[in-house]
Parts: C-alpha cells; structure tokens; sequence
C-alpha cells in the first residue's frame, strides 16, 4: 500500500521539465536561465576550472496535491563541464553557501549539485503543514524533481551523496526513486531500523579499546552533575552575554543537564580515542571542566537559539528516524531530569507531533536488504551512529559496506585501509563512468556541513 501511495501521488505531482540541451557554446550561466522552475540567485567565486552558482527552484509545498502552494528550495552547483559526471549532495540540512566538494565529486573529478532540505529554513513552505509536508518522502521527491530538471543539461551518469542525515537522505532518495542515480555513496549513516529496539547502550559501553578512556569520560560525567551549580553558574553567564533563552527545553539547569549527558556519546562521535587525554580528572577546576565542555559539546547546546536551526530535524527523528536512547543509566542518581533526551524535547509546543510511523524505516531498511543496488556505505568503527548501520542482505547488488578502524562521524573513503580505499574509490568510479584517475584531485573532505560544525544531535 505504501508503494501504491507514492505511485499515485508521483503521477499527481506537477509537471517537471527537464532542462532542454544546452545550446553550442550557450554560457552555463543562460543555459541555467532556461530550467522551468529554476532562478539564478547569483554567481560567486570559485576554484579554477569552476564555476559557481547560487539557486533556487520552485517545489511543491505537498507533492501529494501539487495545488496546496510552492516553495523555493535553495541549491548550489559547482560546475565543471557538462559532460562530466554529476553529484548529487546533501547535508540534510542547510546548503552550504561555499564552493567545497564532497569526496565523491573529487573522486570522479565531477560537477556538484547541492540542496537544502526542506523545513530548513529559508527552504520552508508558509504556512507550514509539519505533518503532511516533512517526510522522507516528500524530501526525496524534492531531489527527484531536481535531478529530472537538470539531467537534460547534464547527460553523464549521476551520484548521489551525503553524510549523517545526508547520507540517510540520499538513501531514502534511492528507495523511492531508485533509477535517477547510478550510485549512492553514503556516509556515517545511522539506520535506526526500529526505534524502540536500540543498541546504542551495548556499543557506548564498550566503543574503542581502552577502558580508562570510558571510565574517564563517565567520571567526568558525574563530577560534572556534582559541580552543577558551578558549572551552571559559567553557563549562565555565557548564555547572558549571548541572549540565550531556554523556552524550548524549560530551563537553563535542565538544558545543561542534558548537554552533560549527551556528552558521552558526542566525544566518541567527533574525537579521537587519543583525545581522552583531554578529559579532566576529578582534581580539575571547575573552569577546565567547562572548557573541556566548550571542546565537545556546549552546555548550552540546547539553547532555543541552537536549537531553532535543527528544529525540522528533531521533528523528523521524533515522528519517523527514530532516535538513540539516552545513555544515561551510570547517571541515575545525580539527575533532575531522567528521560529528557528524547527527540520530542527540542521540538516546540507550537509544532504539533504527529503518531510516530514505525513503518517509514523498516520499509528502507527492506528495500537495502532485498532490491537495494549500486550503494556504498562508509562508517566509522567508534562513530555511536554506527551502532545501527545500514546493512546489506541477500538481494542487494553490486553493494558495499566499509568501516574506518577507529573512525569517527568524519570517516571518508580515504581513511579506509589502503585496499579497502582502492576497491571502494574504484566502485565510486566505475559507477560513474570514469575509467582513469580524475585529474584535479584534491585531499578528501566533505561540504560544509552544519551537523560537521556544531551537533545537533545527528
């Protein structure tokens, strides 16, 4: 039933064009002009050899009824050449406004186009239908009426890429419409098949090989709720100086709580095993303590200003991602608030919450398994997030999974073993057609990315 619905709600979708050859020597920048839906922001600076462009194209606010309002959906491409290979990439969040490329578009020395997702603002419909409008679904139609817009410009063979939610996003864009791209390379991507199930706590309990670093992350935990009017006290003040506010989450004290706890799982997702040298001891000082919080993870992360660019995502993991159950438990007799790290926390009153769909991810996770093609995944061994990877099954074809010994959430291609690098690098290449090692390689690394800078919680 599920299929039928996306299939009927395909044909109902408004008319996408695609965009009509470019003409000999057409300037890309009028060749863009001429996309149905498409407007050329404007034209920044970028590396030799490129060119860059700032756009947005008008989208269906609900796909299932094409005449309930649009949007402009912000994108960005890096253009090299029309006969090279495309790349499709997403945060799952905001666009980034610079002219990086993601290690696929460096591998297969290719053009890059890049999209924000929708709720995110300014990419967001108004008024707002939370409910119908912000699904997986929805967002990956958004990235197939893109692709079918541009592929009449572009005719190489297309990728599609992302890391984190951008990596689950390029592979629910491959479930839904599995032939606009010849590959997906997906980066840490969490697959929280169903969300009451977790193993999150059997993996934090035992992530890495050292069992020092553990047990000095959780002491740090517990002198730190032990310290909490100190600690709190430093908080505050910074959060004056700031003008943070804490309506979202009910107070100052509660947010820093759960900053406390969440950091745990946020130091092995961004640093290294070696950086437990960092961690304060019990006879550390209030203000290095605070400050090793700085490093990791702030304690007024969950600020209604930090918090009101993630919004959409924390509505999603609350009605249908799922979302990691709170290590916490080592905590229980220091906390106020037990049960607050719950995704439905950081979403505001005036957002109302829909039944969560505990159909949404088993349904991906089915089609990896049984029909998926044509995927590449990459994780990182300590990265939390890959306690529960995507895997693949007896009807996936020409499908890869790879880990980075003792990777974090950063973990790319080139982190991989020298082997496993050259085969998945070569997997990459093939898939785009590109036979010979790409001329203008650059060293690895993702977009910008907001989940890469600051840590929402995905």
């Amino acid at each position: 039933m599920r299929r039928f619905g996306a299939a009927v709600a395909a044909l109902l979708m408004a008319v996408v064009v695609a965009a009509p050859p470019a003409r000999a020597a057409e300037d890309i920048a009028d060749a863009l002009r001429r996309i149905p839906g498409l407007t050329v922001v404007a034209e920044a600076p970028a590396p030799e050899g490129f060119r860059f462009f700032k756009l947005t194209f008008t989208q269906p606010a609900d796909h299932r009824q094409p005449g309930a309002g649009t949007f402009e959906q912000r994108l960005t491409l890096l253009h090299r050449d029309v006969r090279a290979p495309m790349v499709m990439y997403t945060s799952g969040y905001n666009v980034s406004e610079n002219p990086n490329r993601s290690e696929p578009t460096q591998l297969v020395d290719g053009n890059q186009l890049s999209m924000e997702y929708r709720y995110f603002t300014p990419s967001r419909p108004e008024p707002p239908d939370w409910d119908r409008q912000l699904t997986i679904w929805q967002a990956a139609t958004d990235q197939h009426r893109v692709a079918v817009a541009f592929k009449g410009m572009y005719g190489a063979r297309w990728l599609a890429t992302g890391g984190s939610k951008g990596g689950m996003t390029a592979t629910y864009f491959r479930r839904f419409y599995p032939s606009d791209v010849q590959g997906t390379v997906a980066y840490v991507a969490p697959n929280d098949v169903i969300d009451r199930h977790d193993v999150y706590d059997r993996f934090l309990s035992t992530v890495g090989d050292d069992p020092a670093c553990r047990e000095a992350l959780r002491a740090n935990q517990r002198e730190s709720l032990k310290r909490r009017d100190e600690l709190g006290a430093l908080a505050s003040a910074e959060a004056a100086e700031k003008g943070y506010t804490f309506d979202i989450v009910g107070s100052q004290d509660r947010a820093m709580e759960i900053a406390i706890i969440d950091s745990y799982f946020t130091f092995w997702q961004y640093q290294k095993q070696s950086d437990c040298a960092s961690v304060p001891g019990p006879s550390a000082s209030t203000a290095e303590i605070f400050e090793f919080y700085v490093k990791v993870e702030s304690l007024n992360t969950y600020a209604d200003q930090e918090l009101a660019r993630y919004v959409p995502y924390y509505y999603q993991a609350a009605v249908q991602l799922g979302m990691p159950a709170s290590y916490e438990r080592h905590l229980a007799d220091l906390l106020r608030y037990p049960g607050s790290n719950v995704a439905a926390t950081y979403v505001p009153d005036s957002v109302r919450l829909p039944r969560f769909d505990h159909l949404a991810m088993p349904d991906v996770d089915l089609w990896v398994r049984t029909r998926g093609s044509q995927l590449l995944f990459v994780d990182g061994e300590n990265d939390p997030w890959s306690a529960e990877p995507f895997r693949l099954g007896f009807g996936s074809r020409d499908s890869y999974r790879y880990v980075v010994p003792g990777g974090n959430h950063g973990a790319k291609i080139a982190q991989l073993p020298p082997s496993e690098a050259a085969a998945a690098t070569a997997t990459v290449r093939r898939w785009a057609g590109v036979e010979a090692p790409a001329a203008r390689l650059a060293p690895p690394s993702l977009d910008a990315d907001p989940l890469l800078e600051t840590r929402p919680r995905l």
